[in-house]
């Protein structure tokens, strides 16, 4: 069944950069933008994290916290994150649990060619824990801005 918006956002723990930790319990009372992307150091992948980190400031006056999802290792993450100065932390979600639980790891299709992989999508959770918007098959061309929008307007 997939998640709607009102349902009660599923909990994770997922390793970060840098070595540490993230889980939704612990952003309890704080709006969080959790945002699943395909891969690391990609073009549409690099524009999106760019975008977020651009806006950061906006996000971080809205009492929000932003935080990328990929299955990308850790190590990866890491040189990501320094390559493009991303101030925010990026989840790997290895076994993809979290990316299954929240609908995003699904059948894709290119050249013919039919795998599994990760749907670009962004889920806004607020501050008791309810999904509060989802997009999915999030062009990324004006997304960071829409997302924006919506976390002031809530």
């Amino acid at each position: 069944m997939a998640l709607a918006q009102g349902d009660t956002a599923p909990d994770f723990t997922l390793p970060t950069d840098g070595g540490g930790e993230i889980s939704l319990a612990a952003l309890s009372g704080k709006t969080v933008i959790l945002y699943f992307y395909p891969k690391d150091d990609t073009s549409g992948c690099t524009k999106e994290a760019c975008g977020f980190r651009d806006q950061l400031p906006d996000f971080s006056g809205a009492d929000a916290v932003v935080i990328g999802v990929s299955k990308d290792s850790v190590a990866s993450h890491d040189k990501f994150k320094a390559k493009y100065d991303l101030p925010f932390a990026l989840a790997s979600d290895k076994d993809s649990d979290v990316c299954e639980r929240y609908g995003t790891w699904v059948e894709k299709s290119m050249y013919g060619k039919k795998y599994m992989g990760i749907e670009r999508a962004t889920f806004v959770i607020d501050k008791a824990g309810k999904i509060a918007r989802i997009w999915r098959k999030v062009s990324v061309t004006g997304h960071v801005e829409e997302v924006l929008a919506a976390v002031k307007a809530a």
